[in-house]
């Protein structure tokens, strides 16, 4: 089991990623930058800050996952952010991250949301990645 967020789990996801035939269908056209995931601090699940997760995916392929400051993230080309619950519910596929940002739940806060509408297949697949990687939350 991998604590969320954290290094280990970053480097199981980046193996999930990659060893998911539909994302590499889905994602081969993605060619628009890093995706970075930034989860809102929550001093009580040990989150003093807000930590972010910095996602370099590129024509159906995971090149990099690490942990990073929420303000290293703002170099990637996308910055998706929101409470650790709801990562929590989108990770447990109890919610769809697209709708969630439609519904305002997740933040797009950097990056062009028509782009990201039209991969979402490829934005599911990546969710379906995080599914199987062995998750243990900080608040169960």
């Amino acid at each position: 089991m991998h604590d969320f967020p954290s290094l280990e789990w970053a480097a199981a996801y980046k193996d999930a990623i990659n060893a998911n035939p539909e994302y590499r269908l889905h994602g081969k056209d993605w060619t628009h930058g890093v995706v970075a995931f930034v989860v809102k601090a929550d001093p009580a699940l040990r989150i003093e800050k807000d930590l972010g997760l910095w996602l370099d995916v590129h024509a159906g392929e995971c090149r990099e996952v690490k942990i990073m400051t929420a303000e290293e993230v703002q170099a990637a080309a996308f910055v998706i952010v929101a409470p650790y619950a709801m990562w929590k519910s989108i990770i447990k596929k109890e919610i769809d991250p697209i709708k969630a940002m439609m519904q305002n739940k997740v933040k797009l806060t950097k990056g062009h949301m028509p782009t990201i509408v039209r991969y979402v297949n490829s934005s599911r697949q990546l969710v379906e990645s995080t599914s199987r990687v062995p998750t243990k939350f900080r608040d169960e």
